[in-house]
């Protein structure tokens, strides 16, 4: 059994169960992954294993380091590697083994991992979804934080405060998420809810730890 696999994002749609009721779902394109790099104990000090993607990509799209890293496992046209920790029940992989989407089966539950769709520079009404002031009426306070501090103590901005700033663009875990359908001809799994991401992004499916 494989701890994970990677994919894309292909995008969302809709199934229908046998009783009629409607489910959102995303598709990912999981696999094909090849193990890379086998980590142990006594070489590494950690039990895992890397898995890279394996996809059309020209050989001058990956730099010389990751070529040699490559080479060593027999394997060519993967760019997006990742670990996984090997868990107890898990299989024990060697470099240039395969893991196919048919390792997953409908109703298990993984977590799901990506990167989320970058917003540029927001304030804190769309980043923090706060109310803001009245919209009429001669207010001059709108789409204004409010108060950020006390000005007598502690006289200062105390760190963590919600403020306008960079928002998305970052990696983002869905938890629990069941699998509906597994394509295993198509190396796509159909997972119920969402992902984040954009479509065509990279996604970690792991099996869920809760």
């Amino acid at each position: 059994m494989s701890p994970g696999i990677l994919g894309k994002k292909i995008g969302m749609t809709q199934v229908f169960r046998p009783d009629g009721q409607a489910v959102p779902v995303t598709l990912l394109k999981a696999g094909p992954c090849t193990v890379v790099q086998r980590k142990t104990p006594n070489s590494d000090g950690y039990n895992a294993v890397q898995l890279g993607l394996l996809e059309f990509i020209k050989p001058a799209r990956i730099n010389k380091p990751l070529t040699g890293h490559l080479k060593k496992a027999g394997t060519d046209g993967a760019r997006f590697l990742r670990e996984f920790a090997l868990r107890p029940g898990d299989d024990d992989f060697k470099p240039g083994d395969q893991v196919l989407v048919d390792q997953f089966k409908p109703k298990d539950m993984v977590d799901v991992i990506g990167v989320s769709k970058g917003r540029g520079f927001a304030g804190v009404v769309k980043r923090h979804h706060f109310r803001g002031g009245e919209g009429s009426h001669g207010s001059m306070f709108h789409r204004a934080p409010g108060s950020i501090g006390a000005s007598s103590f502690p006289s200062r901005v105390v760190p963590g405060m919600r403020m306008g700033g960079h928002m998305g663009d970052a990696r983002v875990t869905v938890r629990n998420l069941e699998i509906i359908d597994v394509v295993a001809e198509d190396n796509v799994l159909v997972v119920k809810g969402a992902v984040p991401g954009p479509n065509g992004g990279y996604v970690i499916v792991q099996r869920a730890k809760r």
